[in-house]
């Protein structure tokens, strides 16, 4: 069985994360997939494209067995370009989060348009507690979508925080009991689906090149720092740490 699975169903596609074993944690082919669904234009038919996952987990991130392989490499995050496929997919992408949503599984539901989500479901960023830091196009997006305020707290912190108050801080859309999620999610799915598709292709352009206005802003030296944190010897520690269900002991090295 494939890690994801494209559907189409009339003028919705969906695409499902399907790794439960691992909390569908995104290792090379479970990344592979998802770019192969978000980087070609859709065809006319469709109107709007889902993320789901199945399992109790929507994503843990990127796979940290895999990850600790490639801490001393440089460049971009390998899953920027999977994200960077969803954010200027031409129509909406709705995420119907059932369960957490960790690192990289938070950015993966933040980067679609409309996040509807149970109240089971946790969001965070856990790098700070594991020694690395997220990249300029990782951190501008959380920016964008949580403002100063909370961003400051899902980074620094890196504690998940539980959907009803990311709903209250105004970072996602819709939340519902557990119960109720796919209900809630329908609603929207279904209202996307019978609006006109010119205005949602027009709509969607003008919203993300409206916030591409960061791209532009000098942060070279932003990036060496985050180079910085995946060569120390903390990433490495904090990385076995997790994996191994223990404390990290940092020393800023």
């Amino acid at each position: 069985m494939s890690v994801v699975i494209v559907e189409s169903n009339g003028p919705v596609k969906t695409v499902t994360l399907n790794r439960p074993e691992k909390r569908n944690a995104m290792n090379a082919d479970l990344l592979s997939g998802l770019h192969a669904a978000f980087r070609e234009q859709p065809p006319a038919t469709e109107r709007v494209a889902v993320v789901r996952a199945n399992g109790p987990v929507f994503c843990a991130g990127l796979d940290l067995r895999e990850r600790a392989g490639t801490l001393d490499s440089p460049g971009a995050s390998p899953i920027e370009a999977v994200l960077e496929a969803i954010e200027h997919y031409p129509l909406p992408v709705v995420a119907v989060v059932q369960g957490d949503a960790i690192a990289g599984g938070n950015e993966l539901a933040l980067h679609c348009d409309i996040v509807v989500a149970s109240t089971a479901a946790r969001f965070g960023m856990s790098l700070a507690q594991i020694g690395l830091a997220p990249t300029w196009f990782l951190a501008k997006k959380l920016l964008e979508v949580a403002g100063p305020v909370a961003s400051r707290e899902i980074l620094l912190l890196g504690d998940p925080i539980p959907a009803a108050r990311m709903h209250a801080l105004g970072v996602i859309s819709r939340v519902a009991e557990p119960s109720r999620l796919e209900e809630e999610a329908a609603l929207v799915i279904d209202r996307l689906a019978a609006n006109a598709p010119l205005s949602l292709r027009a709509m969607k352009a003008l919203l993300v090149r409206e916030m591409a206005f960061r791209d532009g802003i000098a942060h070279a030296d932003v990036d060496a720092l985050v180079e910085a944190t995946r060569g120390s010897a903390d990433a490495r520690e904090g990385m076995a740490a997790r994996l191994d269900k223990r404390p990290a002991r940092f020393e800023g090295r």
